[in-house]
């Protein structure tokens, strides 16, 4: 249970700091900027890493669980109650965000600028690349390790930076799920809730051929 209550904790945390900083950015009229929810974005995941990653590994994204129970690094009996858990944070702060805003129509909900198969493939590859740090960060040496927290929120913060504007830079089907729900604006969820997973997937399949072709040149 403490792993569970972990990942509440550290998506609740994710959730509330990060869409919470787009609607107080809005409700502030830009006083946050652009540049400064990226950086929320990051430094909560590196937060929550350093004050989690012990206790549960601080996945807080259903697409990091997938992609470590399809690499075969994390049992099949622990993925539902991992992201039931992550779902559940997600849902308490926005609910949360709702009470506290009940004026703010989109509640930091993920909607692309432009084209839905533009946003869609942005998505994909954020989520590809976020995935393959996770992957050598939490797989590697113990000193790669140590900067786990830095290598993830700081790609988190990266991606955010230059790809937000665009689409969101969701990489997680959970963060993009709640507000979506309480806000009532399902349009284009489709690609939050799918492109996350297919890049993780394109992660691992990958992790995988430059881990084994590192092994025969050693």
């Amino acid at each position: 249970m403490k792993k569970y209550l972990a990942e509440m904790i550290g998506t609740f945390a994710l959730v509330f700091c990060g869409t919470g900083a787009i609607i107080i950015n809005q409700e502030s009229t830009g006083a946050i900027t652009h540049v400064g929810i990226a950086i929320t974005f990051g430094l909560i995941v590196a937060a929550m890493i350093y004050s989690l990653g012990e206790i549960s590994g601080a996945h807080l994204n259903p697409a990091v669980t997938f992609a470590f129970w399809v690499s075969k690094e994390f049992p099949t009996k622990e993925v539902i109650p991992y992201i039931f858990s992550q779902t559940l944070g997600a849902f308490i702060a926005s609910l949360i965000l709702k009470l506290l805003f009940p004026l703010n129509q989109l509640l930091g909900t993920t909607l692309p600028s432009g084209s839905p198969m533009q946003s869609f493939i942005l998505e994909l590859i954020l989520t590809f690349i976020l995935m393959l740090v996770i992957f050598q960060v939490a797989k590697g040496s113990k000193e790669q390790g140590m900067f786990a927290g830095i290598a993830i929120g700081s790609v988190v913060l990266l991606e955010a930076m230059f790809a937000g504007p665009i689409c969101g830079a969701s990489m997680n089907p959970v963060r993009s799920l709640a507000p979506a729900i309480v806000s009532g604006h399902l349009e284009h969820l489709w690609i939050y809730l799918t492109a996350p997973f297919i890049g993780a997937l394109l992660s691992v399949l990958s992790w995988r051929v430059l881990k084994s072709n590192h092994k025969k040149t050693e």
